[in-house]
């Protein structure tokens, strides 16, 4: 898999018959693969997306994609040969079979291995191993804080929308495309504290099927309706969009991040859908729902910013229009919090 690894173990002289290049996150990737198809997997989850920049250096990184031979049958006697892999600055070694990630944030690189096997499930290796290299660096190098969250916004500013799997995240964030909103990303958000800038991957949209009764008969419903279908660990099934084939409005740079909703699973019942919150709940909130961003290095002065903005839980009303609806009220209000 490596050619001459005793002369150069950690592969910075012997470059991969086949590369690509993206701009994601604020920083520039350069990867590097013996497997056309791998690369694929890159151009599926990146390319044509808005080459955001965040404040300071662009930074550079290199991402190592391998896809193992066949696994060995052999004997029933001895376990699977042991191959050597390696990337700048890594170095290591697995089965034929193996499926692994590892990184290198002082050297801003990442080594990915992916089994024949692995490959038949397109959907899992581009989100549980060339995202997880990719957000892993792109957080660390630039000192983002990594959350669970959607982000939509207008005119350059946004919203984090923030609520467990299955709060709603995603039907908010639809209909919220269907009104030329700017998407920045469904699930998975990064922001700069300093800034409170914020960047994301604007690639997918992931919609159950029961969401599409609120679209009706429109371009929106139908063009999800068209779209593969992947299946979730939990089991969920989704539709899977990509916002880069419609005519969606992805965000064209990061956005200042003015305001909180908290999504809700309780009905407003005819009050209003957003309700306040005081700054000890948002605290508890965000310390509940992100705890592995509360561990990063950048979360304190993080969470200093965010007690000066807007932060609402959002319940549910009649239809998600008019989550949209109370949302850009903060849009054109927010931050208040003092």
């Amino acid at each position: 898999m490596v050619p001459d690894l005793l002369s150069d173990p950690f592969g910075e002289h012997c470059a991969q018959p086949f590369e690509t290049r993206v701009q994601v996150l604020g920083g520039r990737f350069h990867f590097e693969s013996n497997s056309r198809r791998l690369l694929r997997q890159v151009d599926a989850a990146y390319s044509g997306l808005p080459a955001h920049r965040l404040p300071g250096a662009v930074p550079s990184f290199r991402v190592k994609l391998l896809l193992t031979p066949d696994a060995h049958s052999g004997s029933r006697t001895e376990p699977p040969p042991l191959a050597m892999l390696s990337a700048t600055g890594l170095i290591g070694g697995a089965t034929a079979a193996s499926n692994f990630v590892v990184i290198s944030a002082n050297e801003r690189s990442a080594l990915v291995v992916v089994s024949p096997q692995m490959m038949r499930y397109g959907y899992h290796t581009r989100y549980e191993l060339i995202e997880f290299a990719v957000f892993t660096l792109a957080a660390r190098a630039q000192k983002l804080v990594p959350l669970h969250a959607a982000c939509v916004g207008h005119a350059g500013r946004g919203v984090l929308l923030v609520g467990p799997s299955g709060s709603g995240k995603s039907t908010v964030a639809l209909q919220c495309l269907a009104k030329d909103w700017d998407f920045l990303a469904e699930d998975s958000v990064f922001v700069e504290p300093d800034t409170m800038l914020a960047t994301g991957c604007a690639n997918f949209l992931h919609v159950r099927a029961d969401s599409l009764r609120w679209l009706g008969r429109t371009r929106d419903a139908a063009i999800i309706r068209k779209s593969p279908v992947i299946r979730r660990r939990s089991g969920v099934k989704k539709f899977e969009v990509n916002l880069r084939q419609g005519a969606y409005r992805l965000a064209p740079a990061p956005l200042k991040i003015v305001a909180i909703a908290f999504l809700s699973a309780q009905n407003a019942a005819g009050t209003p859908l957003l309700r306040r919150m005081p700054r000890a709940e948002l605290r508890a909130k965000l310390l509940a729902e992100q705890s592995y961003a509360a561990n990063q290095p950048e979360w304190s002065s993080f969470a200093k910013r965010v007690a000066a903005l807007d932060a609402f839980e959002l319940r549910r009303g009649r239809h998600p229009i008019e989550a949209v609806e109370s949302l850009q009220t903060l849009l054109r209000t927010g931050p208040h919090r003092r």
